[in-house]
């Protein structure tokens, strides 16, 4: 199996949103029309600090994430990358896409002049949260957020 990451077009939006729509805690939240969601993409594509970005195995969108370059005053002015909405298709999960994809995240990143990059991952995910931390992520900081 050969899987090939590029930026999403537009046509890979309804294959990105069952992706998300692929898990319980997906099934719970990702519930808006698909014109919100193309809405949301062309968003993401019109600024060139956000990448969309799939994994492609023969023709079909089987992996995606949001890969978002951060400029910041802290730690000497250094760029930061942040990683979300990582999916792999249930049936290539423990293949080593996951991996691949986050290495293609990590170039991206070095690319940009990013000198960190960061995730969030929900506190229920234990399977990522191993995932990540074989991967060298740690877990050095506590997120909060509040529905607005």
């Amino acid at each position: 199996m050969s899987v090939v990451f590029r930026d999403a077009h537009w046509t890979d939006v309804p294959a990105i949103v069952a992706l998300l729509t692929d898990d319980p805690l997906g099934q719970g939240r990702e519930m808006a029309k698909m014109d919100r969601y193309l809405d949301a993409f062309d968003d993401i594509a019109a600024n060139p600090m956000h990448q969309l970005i799939v994994g492609d195995v023969d023709g079909r969108v089987m992996a995606c994430c949001q890969l978002t370059i951060l400029a910041g005053l802290s730690r000497g002015g250094a760029r930061r990358a942040l990683v979300e909405a990582v999916r792999v298709s249930a049936d290539l999960r423990s293949q080593g896409v996951g991996a691949a994809m986050m290495a293609e995240c990590e170039a991206r990143a070095r690319a940009a002049g990013c000198t960190m990059i960061q995730l969030t991952t929900d506190r229920s995910r234990q399977d990522a949260h191993r995932f990540y931390e074989r991967l060298g992520y740690h877990p050095t900081h506590v997120g909060m957020k509040k529905p607005l």
